[in-house]
């Protein structure tokens, strides 16, 4: 099984409110992301955290579980380690993508899973036009070493400890957009 985790705990603080619940198109930011995720995985697990009702109550109706980050503040990893440790233990790797980040496509969560069955490697991650982004995937047995990242970071340290266990996709596209201000959410269609 494979297991989705979209890490949507932030405090929003360059937005000036919850910037998950900002709506494109008619639709909450994070419910966007929730929905492109899901339709490549198994399960979908939502690592809430500030404002964690009106995150949940956005993501109202859909197959889904939160989970709550009381650290939310002590940075993104400690969403990634609260996501990891309530995957089932039948998930066999993790698909970890942001809540803020509404153009995610799920084709590309789809070539993400594909290319870990196709090589075997214990981690695949995206690269926009040569840069890293997300969604990157984590094989369970890189989960241990997950749920000891600290600070303000996700993944990027397990990627960037040993190439070897790493498979890229590549796209020649823009990464999809994060929503971090009141400017970044304009002009996002739907």
């Amino acid at each position: 099984m494979i297991a989705g985790l979209l890490l949507a705990a932030g405090g929003a603080r360059r937005f000036g409110s919850q910037k998950l619940v900002a709506k494109v198109g008619g639709v909450p930011i994070v419910r966007r992301a929730a929905e492109a995720l899901a339709s490549g995985v198994d399960e979908l697990v939502v690592v809430t955290g500030s404002d964690g009702v009106v995150v949940r109550d956005a993501l109202a109706g859909l197959n889904l579980r939160c989970v709550e980050n009381a650290e939310w503040a002590a940075g993104l990893s400690t969403s990634l380690r609260a996501g990891i440790l309530a995957l089932d233990g039948e998930a066999s790797a993790a698909v970890i993508a942001l809540g803020d980040q509404p153009g995610l496509d799920p084709e590309l969560v789809r070539t993400v899973t594909d290319t870990w069955r196709a090589t075997g490697k214990p981690i695949v991650a995206v690269r926009y036009h040569g840069a890293r982004g997300h969604p990157v995937l984590l094989d369970r047995a890189v989960f241990g070493e997950a749920s000891e990242v600290r600070g303000d970071m996700g993944a990027r340290m397990l990627i960037e400890r040993d190439a070897t266990r790493v498979a890229y996709v590549d796209v020649e596209a823009d990464a999809p957009r994060d929503v971090d201000t009141p400017v970044d959410l304009e002009g996002m269609s739907s």
